[in-house]
């Protein structure tokens, strides 16, 4: 085990002798062995033994020791001032950390002070803004296993529950595959899970960290009673055993890293200590319910169109797929102009969670044209959104009661530039405006609480005072009025007392240890009255208090130290009046979050020259797929490149299997993900870069582009490949588009011919997807010739002297060659290579050059020997286009073990 994990050795062996301050250290350390215990001593959070000695070395702080009657304990300590710095350190070196605050105040026990863990730190449970590196959400999951609908037999479905714990953002979904599951997580991309028993853990990405916790937790009466308390009936609003068990133990895990705490049976299977175990049983909370958490949207996947994790990398929706790729060059980062971080987040999910529905896709269509077509409408919204604040975290902090005075008064700034949207939105005429006019709830009373109580700028310390305006409570204004008497009081001692004791240089003076005082230089000491009495002797001067000092000095600090109480007090009730309305605030946060999100697509539509894409009904393509695109334009490489050759695209059930030629760097990979991207930009809701767009709503987008391998994972460039083929071939159906880019690369030429032709005629006979494929197997053109479905395309190229001029614009028909010698001379290949290559390709047989036979392909050895009869005939015989690509492979294996012998 990591020593910087659990009860020191040292500490263990000893427990019952430690002083009470270690015990409570080791106890905490056995409750909370799965972090690093950050324990508090004073302005310091403190670290003993093996975690000290790890924290030392990761955060770079001085490792000292601490020691007591059973020993010498090693001790590194944090300001507390500065912790969350120090806890990212050590959340990015893969540990979480249980924060142990003092929960008594020192002068108010007489034995050791209280420690309790108030929170826990993990990836996916961040709260803190200075922890949470972006404006997107940042999910918690748990997977569960568990009896499905009514008609599935029991442990017949996987279950996704996902929680943004800083916005309350709570989704779940399950799905009788597993896969299908996979592709959820890959979608939503949590940081953090929690796993129940018998779910499979490898549905989560490697980078997302598994989290121990109770099996219990996902037990289903107690996951049932935990989603009652905070939802209601869950039966009425979950559609399986297996979302209600993820979503309570997800419930009870948020808990947990809020601070409560549970007994018994680790998620690794082993028993905690007796000694340490916590009376609270899992899923009862200490006051660690939260609050804010008020909906929990249920889910079917196929609601949306469907993008795996091949898929999201792919198309470069987040991430652009070279390592030095430009960040900004994504889809997210073409359409993101969004104003405030609610806008942000909101697209983010668009775009994760395209539509499917017509009627909902031309609502926002509706709404982004008439924005887009009202510039100052447009442009007046996006200036007044960009005052506006994150309510979701705002709201969040406020509920968990980690709020401050600032906090309140940026939800009043948001507050107030409500109304003046609502006066934007008055003359909309589409559907979607005008129900997000009335969506937009100014919260009238809570901007007046905010605005009666909070000053204008208050200090960030909300126990201090100076925090609650004037005339709000007439309590606090006599407190402070007796403080501001005694101080003009005070003010005006230092004349009078000039006056009697004729001394120019006495002065009046305070500071926080020995309080107000006068103070009278050496020389003078023989004019002190006598009713002077000595407080505090310096090097040049006597200071001195009187009675009546005294007494003022009592009501002074006495006031004020009530009117410090009586502030917090009274901002607590407003930030609790305030938390009340936490779903209201959250529907407005949600309304300001969609305008914003089309005032963003709006924008981009108007500055590009987008257009709005017609969607047809679902049904009227035969049960199909419709794209038809003139000039169309890639969103993201249009944006990166000097000039851009738009193409169109025409698609349908009776031409639905392209297969594209044309030499490398000819921008065949661009125009199939250009084609995906505008469909999917259509389904999100957003306008498209083309002259005109119309399609059917597409299921789901499947890509194979590009090679890559996973070697940890014992997986080869092919094999990778192959798993994603495999995929396409047993998921996709007749709504699905797929992007294939040279499949069958990785393994010679013949079985890659083999493969690709399969698969050409697997999904044109079988699947019936519409299918982009770009090849250099230029076979696959004559076979395309012989499928009723499929067509070619392809890209031309100028050749002269040698040099070959791209036009990027794509045609009917085949390409006439690769021209890849031509386009290594154009990448700097050295001339010697380039001369030798052409001499080989001019030696080279025409059966060998660019297209060859799939006759000839077939019936050659790799080294240019004839096949043995036997496996030639054999391989004439076989009837490949009833072959399925499984049969294909086995049939190719086969005979390639025949050559081998």
């Amino acid at each position: 085990m990591d020593p910087a994990l659990g009860p020191p050795d040292a500490m263990a062996e000893k427990r019952d002798e430690l002083t009470p301050m270690m015990r409570q250290y080791h106890d905490l350390c056995a409750r909370y062995d799965e972090a690093i215990v950050l324990f508090q001593v004073g302005d310091f959070y403190e670290t003993f033994c093996g975690a000290a000695e790890r924290s030392a070395r990761l955060l770079e702080i001085a490792l000292t020791s601490r020691e007591d009657s059973t020993g010498e304990y090693p001790m590194a300590g944090i300001p507390i001032d500065n912790a969350e710095s120090y806890i990212e350190e050590l959340l990015e070196a893969g540990y979480r950390v249980a924060v142990a605050d003092q929960v008594e105040e020192p002068g108010e026990t007489s034995g050791v002070v209280e420690r309790a863990v108030t929170r826990i730190v993990t990836p996916g449970t961040l709260t803190e803004d200075e922890l949470l590196a972006s404006d997107d959400n940042n999910f918690v999951a748990a997977i569960a296993r568990g009896r499905g609908a009514n008609t599935r037999p029991a442990a017949d479905e996987l279950a996704l529950a996902l929680l943004d714990v800083s916005t309350g953002d709570f989704l779940a979904t399950s799905s009788a595959s597993d896969e299908a599951i996979a592709d959820e997580v890959s979608r939503f991309g949590p940081a953090e899970a929690v796993v129940g028993p018998d779910a499979p853990a490898d549905v989560l990405p490697e980078e997302c960290m598994v989290t121990p916790f109770d099996d219990r937790a996902f037990d289903r009466d107690r996951a049932g009673e935990t989603v009652s308390s905070y939802f209601g009936d869950p039966d009425a609003l979950l559609a399986s055993d297996a979302e209600i068990r993820a979503c309570g133990a997800l419930l009870a895990y948020a808990e947990y890293a809020r601070g409560g705490e549970h007994e018994g049976e680790r998620g690794d299977g082993t028993e905690r200590d007796e000694a340490a175990d916590s009376p609270v049983a899992a899923g009862e909370s200490q006051g660690d319910r939260l609050e804010y958490l008020t909906h929990l949207t249920r889910y079917d996947p196929r609601e949306y169109l469907l993008l795996d994790a091949v898929a999201l990398r792919s198309l470069e929706l987040f991430e652009p797929r070279a390592v030095r790729g430009r960040e900004d060059a994504t889809l997210v980062g073409v359409l993101d102009e969004t104003a405030c971080a609610l806008g942000g987040r909101k697209l983010r999910d668009w775009l994760r969670r395209p539509l499917l529905e017509p009627r909902r896709i031309e609502a926002r269509h509706d709404a982004v044209e008439e924005l887009t077509g009202s510039v100052q409408t447009r442009e007046h919204c996006h200036e007044l959104l960009r005052d506006v604040y994150d309510l979701e975290r705002l709201i969040g902090r406020i509920s968990r009661e980690r709020a401050n005075a600032r906090d309140l008064r940026s939800l009043r700034d948001t507050l107030a530039v409500v109304p003046e949207l609502r006066d934007q939105l008055a003359d909309a005429d589409c559907d979607r405006l005008t129900a997000l006019r009335d969506e937009l709830d100014p919260l009238a009373d809570v901007r007046d609480l905010i605005d009666d109580a909070i000053v204008a700028d208050p200090p960030i310390e909300i126990t201090e005072g100076g925090i609650v305006a004037e005339d709000y409570d007439a309590d606090l204004d006599d407190l402070r009025g007796t403080a501001r008497d005694g101080k003009q009081w005070i003010d005006d001692l230092e004349a009078r007392e000039r006056e009697r004791t004729g001394v120019d240089s006495l002065k009046v003076g305070y500071n926080s240890v020995h309080g107000y005082y006068i103070e009278v230089t050496n020389p003078n000491l023989d004019a002190v009255p006598e009713n002077y009495q000595r407080r505090q002797t310096l090097k040049n001067s006597e200071r001195f208090v009187t009675p009546e000092l005294k007494e003022r000095e009592d009501e002074i600090v006495g006031a004020e130290e009530r009117a410090d109480e009586r502030e917090y007090e009274l901002f607590c009730d407003v930030r609790r009046t305030v938390a009340d309305e936490v779903e209201r605030v959250q529907r407005l946060a949600d309304a300001l979050a969609t305008l914003d999100a089309l005032v963003s697509l709006a924008t981009v539509a108007a500055q590009y020259d987008y257009c709005r894409p017609e969607i047809l009904d679902r049904e009227a393509a035969d049960g199909g797929l419709e794209i038809d695109i003139e000039g169309g334009r890639h969103p993201v490489v249009e944006r990166t490149q000097e000039s851009f050759v738009p193409n169109g695209a025409r698609l349908s059930p009776e031409r639905r299997l392209a297969v594209i030629t044309g030499p490398n760097m000819s921008g065949k990979s661009t125009y199939m993900r250009q084609v995906a991207q505008i469909v999917l930009l259509a389904q999100v809701g957003s306008f498209v870069p083309a002259e005109s767009a119309r399609l059917t709503p597409v299921d789901r987008i499947f890509t194979r582009v590009g090679a890559s391998d996973d070697i940890a994972g014992g997986r080869s460039t092919f094999m990778v490949e192959m798993d994603e083929l495999a995929t396409i071939l047993r998921d996709a159906d007749e709504r699905s588009l797929v992007l294939l880019d040279e499949v069958g690369r990785g393994t010679s030429t013949a079985d890659g011919l083999a493969i690709a032709q399969a698969i050409t005629e697997h999904l044109h006979d079988e699947v019936g997807a519409t299918t982009l494929f770009a090849t250099h197997h230029h076979p696959l053109t004559e076979l395309a010739d012989d499928l009723p479905a499929a067509f070619t395309l392809h890209f031309a190229v100028d050749q002269t002297d040698g040099e070959v001029v791209f036009h990027h614009e794509i045609e009917p028909g085949a390409a006439t060659g690769s021209y890849g010698v031509e386009v290594a001379t154009a990448a700097g290949v050295p001339e010697a290579v380039v001369d030798r290559s052409r001499e080989l390709v001019e030696q080279a047989t025409p059966a060998e050059n660019d297209a060859p036979t799939a006759d000839a392909a077939a019936t050659q050895y790799a080294d240019g020997g004839e096949l043995p009869a036997d496996v030639a005939a054999e391989l004439r015989a076989l009837d490949v286009g009833h072959l399925t690509p499984v049969d294909a492979l086995t049939e190719l294996d086969r005979l390639q073990r025949l050559l081998e012998e």
